[in-house]
């Protein structure tokens, strides 16, 4: 590729494309899709996901949300776009995208349907990804533009819009294509992700012997004892003392995904630095902390850190006995037999409040040589860390892209 910057071209380009990119309307080269599902040619109803597209309802949801009779909606072939006038956070002007995952399916006569006639698909694709076409929807959505979480802009007001686009399909082609093969290299990590999570929550089931087992289905070489199944109550201390000089401590928050992390990443801002936080609790290395209102969605850390930390008044700190191996007793906390028992104690409540009184009847698997519970803790966590890094890849993948969306495009 090299690199240009003067009017009406992008400031990344393929080597051997030197014109001008020229302004087209969008019904200069698109067709609207207006046809109807009669006779119910597609019973799949579809909606737009932000990372799959035009995708399943059913899927999306885990229920239907479409009429029982789809007659009246759209039907939309592979290969044609959407636009979802619905907006959210991450599409302040709504959503396009293209039928890829099925050969057809029903649409709301709220979307506006296209096929492409006179541009690539490919580059079409990649286009409505970027926020070049933002402006152009913004200029024709009618005062009040938005209504009840859906924007009033009128088909053809959104026809109407116009967009820069290479003068040869060539062009077109080459930017589509580059960037189809990033998202096939970001779905392919992502798949392996998936794979693996599954896989972990497959050893779980077995690395931890299921209700009235002695022994797990799973088991390192030399081990052969059975487990007992105890309480917390013995074997867990609370702490979280307060700071005596808060400023010698960082703010932390416990992430669903990320365990601790500073509060200031947490929450996108560093005002929170300025807050009191003598009430605030220490947890100091090797000891837990949770938010009782959240540990059903896995909010509990550890601090494996070499400093203590100090967390919200919230939270609850504990330290666990040495009997007990962290990583184990981590890996269990994240584990479907962990949930069951929150609810078995938090049963009857409004929401799921995991308070230390009630952390303490949790029963758990317990394996009475701490070497089996190393070596179970260990490799667990060797699959966290290999589905960290996919992630690190995902994330660096998604940035290189939005890197080359902002230079490819004009």
């Amino acid at each position: 590729m090299t690199s240009k910057k003067q009017r009406k071209v992008p400031e990344l380009r393929f080597r051997g494309f030197t014109d001008d990119w020229e302004q087209r309307k969008l019904s200069s080269i698109v067709t609207r899709v207006t046809r109807k599902n009669t006779g119910l040619v597609s019973d799949l109803p579809l909606t737009i996901s932000a990372q799959d597209g035009l995708v399943d309802q059913v899927t999306y949801f885990n229920k239907r949300v479409a009429s029982k009779n789809m007659e009246h909606y759209l039907l939309l072939l592979n290969g044609e776009f959407a636009y979802n006038k619905s907006y959210s956070k991450d599409y302040p002007w709504g959503a396009i995208k293209r039928l890829d995952m099925y050969p057809r399916g029903a649409l709301s006569t709220l979307y506006i349907a296209f096929k492409p006639t006179s541009v690539n698909s490919e580059f079409l694709v990649a286009y409505y990804e970027t926020s070049n076409w933002y402006k152009q929807v913004s200029e024709r959505a009618a005062e009040g533009a938005r209504n009840h979480g859906l924007l009033n802009i009128a088909p053809h007001d959104f026809f109407d819009t116009r967009l820069l686009i290479p003068k040869t399909d060539d062009e077109q082609r080459s930017i589509g294509l580059f960037i189809k093969k990033l998202d096939h290299t970001i779905a392919l990590h992502q798949r392996k992700q998936s794979l693996l999570k599954k896989l972990k929550q497959g050893y779980l089931q077995k690395l931890f012997p299921q209700k009235g087992q002695r022994q797990p289905e799973l088991r390192f070489p030399g081990f052969a004892d059975d487990w007992e199944q105890r309480k917390f109550s013995n074997l867990v201390k609370k702490v979280g003392k307060h700071p005596s000089v808060p400023g010698d401590y960082t703010a932390y928050s416990v992430s669903n995904v990320d365990g601790l992390i500073p509060q200031t990443q947490q929450f996108d801002g560093s005002r929170l630095d300025v807050l009191d936080k003598s009430a605030y609790k220490v947890v100091n290395p090797g000891e837990f902390a949770y938010n009782p209102a959240r540990i059903n969605v896995g909010s509990v850390a550890y601090n494996d850190l070499e400093f203590p930390v100090l967390v919200s008044s919230l939270y609850v700190v504990v330290r666990m006995d040495q009997a007990i191996d962290d990583e184990f007793i981590l890996q269990f906390i994240r584990s479907p037999q962990f949930l069951k028992e929150v609810r078995r104690n938090t049963e009857g409540s409004v929401r799921e409040y995991l308070f230390f009184d009630n952390f303490k009847n949790v029963r758990f698997p317990f394996a009475l040589n701490i070497e089996e519970q190393q070596k179970v803790g260990s490799f667990l966590r060797t699959m966290d860390d290999t589905i960290a890094l996919h992630q690190q890849e995902i994330d660096r993948l998604q940035q290189l892209k939005q890197g080359y969306l902002q230079k490819m495009f004009v």
